[in-house]
């Protein structure tokens, strides 16, 4: 499968389509009997109304869940093509997201994370353009507005305006205007949230919304071990990954070297922010895919001894499937 994927062949369009529902059976065979989804958050939900909460029936939810799982997979593949973060473009970016996006089944249905992954995926792509651009003032602005959406969605998404200095170390030489674009760019999103605030005289509300900012990170976890039997070949995968890097980090484009360097700060980034969200769901380690989903693609596309990689690739297949299912 994995050497199928590894070639732009317009027939792994339709063959990823039959796998992400492939990687989403457990929930079509047995459905829960509710789901709710939540869009926005309360703060948002003051001024933006959109009632979706109840609009779809649980197999309707992990229908549109799939549908969205599989364009996103389209539009990553495309970035990380286009970007060259591989040997040579094909569809393994695509195959290792749905996969990565199937892994626990809190990741298979409907949720803001889910929605701010496209984001994410956009953010990527202007990231990955620093680098190239002259002038990175516009792209910084455009990022941290797209931060301030996301915030809108899923508050933990605005600890992400720390990629904007992590990028602009790794890229640029210091830059007084472009370190503060993004956070201008930021701040206009929410200018007008705080107007409309104001209007309606709940200022006090407002300044409620940053108090999350203030949490501590989790010193005690309550974690069902068995329920991330899962990740063992994920972090197999990712050492060995970690492991081709290293090896071939040298003889890398300098582009490349950093865009890796960026993506996996992104990762323990999107894995840090839980600690604004101490009643955090499962759901909110989606945005760990899009990084992750690069350095996954990045061993396979990478590895030489077909019948490993290939078996190492259904283990966690039929490992994703047995815990779904049990």
């Amino acid at each position: 499968m994995i050497n199928q994927f590894r070639n732009l062949n317009p027939i792994n369009l339709l063959l990823l389509f039959a796998y992400t529902f492939f990687m989403r059976m457990a929930i079509f065979a047995d459905p829960p009997a509710q789901l709710n989804f939540e869009f926005l958050e309360p703060y948002t939900k003051f001024f933006i109304q959109i009632p979706v909460q109840n609009t779809f029936s649980p197999i309707g939810n992990a229908f549109f869940a799939a549908i969205i799982i599989y364009v996103q997979a389209i539009l990553f593949n495309r970035v990380v093509n286009n970007h060259g973060l591989l040997n040579k473009p094909g569809f393994l970016p695509a195959l290792l997201y749905v996969t990565a996006a199937g892994l626990f089944m809190p990741f298979l249905v409907l949720s803001p994370t889910l929605i701010c992954n496209f984001l994410l995926i956009w953010i990527m792509d202007k990231f990955l353009k620093v680098g190239k651009s002259p002038n990175a003032l516009m792209i910084m602005f455009d990022i941290g507005m797209i931060i301030a959406i996301g915030t809108l969605i899923y508050f933990p998404f605005i600890v992400m305006l720390v990629m904007i200095w992590f990028t602009l170390l790794l890229y640029r030489s210091f830059n007084g205007r472009e370190w503060m674009a993004g956070l201008v760019g930021f701040l206009t999103i929410f200018f007008f949230v705080w107007v409309f605030y104001y209007w309606n005289d709940n200022l006090s509300m407002f300044y409620k919304i940053w108090l999350p900012l203030a949490n501590k990170f989790p010193s005690v976890f309550k974690i069902n071990y068995n329920d991330y039997l899962v990740l063992v070949p994920v972090l197999v995968m990712m050492v060995l990954a970690m492991i081709q890097l290293r090896e071939n980090f040298f003889r890398s484009f300098i582009s490349t070297r950093k865009a890796f360097q960026m993506l996996f700060i992104m990762f323990l980034v999107a894995i840090i922010s839980v600690y604004t969200k101490p009643d955090f769901s499962l759901y909110h380690f989606l945005l760990c895919v899009p990084p992750g989903s690069v350095l996954l693609a990045y061993y396979f596309s990478n590895a030489r001894k077909r019948w490993f990689y290939e078996s190492l690739f259904l283990i966690l297949v039929f490992a994703i499937q047995y815990f779904l299912f049990v």
